[in-house]
């Protein structure tokens, strides 16, 4: 048998209590442990464009066989704006495209993530958004690959789509020099809303479902207060009609 001594007894207690006072509530006297923080998540990188094998390299519309759109949005002009439509359609369980203007991220680049965030679809729209069509291969080159660097620098990729700036589709210059930034396919529409003439929402409405079909992708802009005044509407009547509103990813899988 061990026998335990009164200085033994005294030892053992003076290590019970340094190891309450270290391990429980912080005490007057008490010694305590930094505790290591931890790192804020590191968002997954945005998904990047890809190659869709069968379709042409400028696309204007999805499959018509399937009852989906594609909303597309040219991302420039007001933030609030941009957070309305955004806001409106999350509500409605729509999902968006946005081609944002490069100059604008550099505005905001707070709405890169909040577009991604929300679901939705993010792509190149050009750096300045000028006449890309009309420009020498160098500036038309700079307007493809300026964009594509803020989306790298802001989300990790390039982004999903590119769409030529002032034009529907690209010439052949731009289509190429878009192929070699590392877009694929060029995304064009099939139908215009004509919403950035501001010819006020029950126009824009009419225009839109007017126009639209299974497997449409629709040109809408960021920036005008008709086009969120009218985009209620328009959601509404394509759920009655049982076309669901898609990012352009979701409409060309």
């Amino acid at each position: 048998m061990v026998r335990v001594t009164t200085t033994d007894r005294r030892t053992l207690l003076r290590l019970s209590t340094g190891l309450v006072l270290t391990t429980g509530c912080a005490t007057s006297g008490a010694v305590t442990h930094p505790t290591r923080s931890r790192a804020p998540a590191t968002p997954s990188p945005a998904p990047g464009p890809r190659r869709l094998p069968g379709l042409p390299a400028q696309l204007t519309h999805g499959p018509r066989t399937r009852p989906r759109v594609a909303l597309t949005f040219h991302g420039n002009g007001d933030p609030a704006t941009a957070r309305a439509l955004l806001g409106e359609a999350e509500r409605s369980g729509a999902r968006l495209t946005v081609l944002a203007v490069g100059t604008w991220l550099d505005d905001h680049p707070e709405l890169a993530r909040r577009i991604l965030d929300g679901g939705h679809d993010l792509g190149n729209h050009t750096l300045h958004h000028l006449g890309v069509n009309d420009m020498s291969e160098a500036d038309a080159r700079a307007e493809i690959t300026g964009c594509a660097e803020r989306l790298r620098r802001l989300t990790g990729s390039i982004g999903s789509w590119f769409r030529p700036s002032r034009a529907a589709r690209a010439s052949p210059l731009v289509e190429r020099l878009a192929r070699e930034t590392g877009y694929p396919h060029v995304l064009s529409y099939d139908v215009d809303s004509l919403d950035f003439t501001s010819p006020g929402a029950p126009a824009v409405t009419r225009t839109v479902l007017r126009e639209v079909r299974a497997g449409s992708v629709v040109s809408l802009h960021f920036g005008y207060a008709d086009t969120v005044a009218a985009l209620p509407a328009v959601l509404e009547e394509l759920d009655r009609r049982g076309l669901a509103a898609v990012t352009t990813t979701e409409l060309f899988s």
